[in-house]
């Protein structure tokens, strides 16, 4: 009989009620960025309140990296806004994750970064929620921060990612790189100057975290030549280079909610046949 692996379940948490976690509290880690007086009734980890999420995971990822769980579930601590999936719903499709894979959660399709210059906010009013907060600028440019983790390499046509960053991944995936390139990332995105509850690099690091895992496919080199012939691909995600674009201007995004996993166990076919 094969042996299940092990999971860990990694809560970035503020001030949100994880009793909705209770059944699987085994198996989580609760990071604490509220203090004593947002405390969560279950065991946690208090840090620093910086970085965001990003900051969160990057620290799990350089605390346990060498004891990391074979699969590493990583969530807010309130999922309902995103996502209707109950924890065990969540836990049972992350199983499935396989080395070189990352599982999102859905709610929205992935969607298209390329504002490699920066991201020009002010066009943007349906992100207005996280544009009008108060924020740390980062001090370099996307392309920058992708050529010192990635020296040498060209800067991609585009990237997918999964906006509020819910994912599962397999420990061989995140082990590809080194703990120093974790290091560097932390280092150049959450501490110094962007030290700060709300970095703009923290929005970089939401839009980076599919590229650097799998970058087979989540990284466009070319917006032509590297879209995919399928719709979809074996996750059921929007495939490679087909990710939804948010459009400029508009006030609400609309259109880009993403079916249940029950609805995308196989992959639809391609629906044109091109690509």
């Amino acid at each position: 009989m094969t042996s299940q692996p092990s999971v860990d379940i990694v809560i970035a948490h503020y001030n949100e009620d994880v009793s909705w976690l209770a059944d699987h509290m085994d198996e989580c880690i609760i990071y604490s960025k509220g203090g004593e007086k947002n405390a969560p009734a279950f065991p946690y980890h208090a840090i620093p309140n910086i970085g965001r999420e990003g900051h969160t995971y990057l620290h799990h990822i350089i605390e346990h990296y060498d004891s990391l769980a074979d699969i590493t579930i990583f969530l807010q601590g309130r999922v309902d806004d995103h996502i209707s999936m109950s924890p065990s719903e969540i836990r049972a499709h992350a199983l499935k994750t396989q080395p070189g894979q990352v599982t999102t959660f859905p709610f929205r399709e992935l969607e298209t970064f390329d504002h490699w210059d920066g991201i020009p906010w002010e066009e943007y009013p349906s992100w207005v929620k996280w544009s009008s907060m108060e924020r740390v600028n980062a001090a370099r440019t996307p392309a920058e921060y992708w050529q010192i983790f990635f020296p040498g390499r060209a800067i991609p046509a585009s990237v997918g990612f999964q906006p509020g960053a819910l994912f599962a991944v397999h420990k061989d995936t995140i082990q590809q790189h080194s703990l120093d390139f974790y290091r560097l990332m932390m280092k150049e995105f959450f501490l110094g100057d962007m030290a700060h509850i709300n970095p703009e690099t923290g929005h970089h690091m939401e839009r980076f975290w599919l590229a650097i895992w799998a970058p087979s496919e989540y990284v466009c080199w070319d917006n032509v030549k590297d879209v995919a012939r399928e719709k979809r691909n074996k996750q059921g995600q929007l495939a490679k280079g087909r990710w939804h674009i948010t459009p400029k201007w508009l006030e609400i995004d609309e259109g880009t909610l993403r079916p249940e996993p029950t609805q995308l166990q196989t992959p639809p076919s391609s629906d044109d046949g091109s690509s």
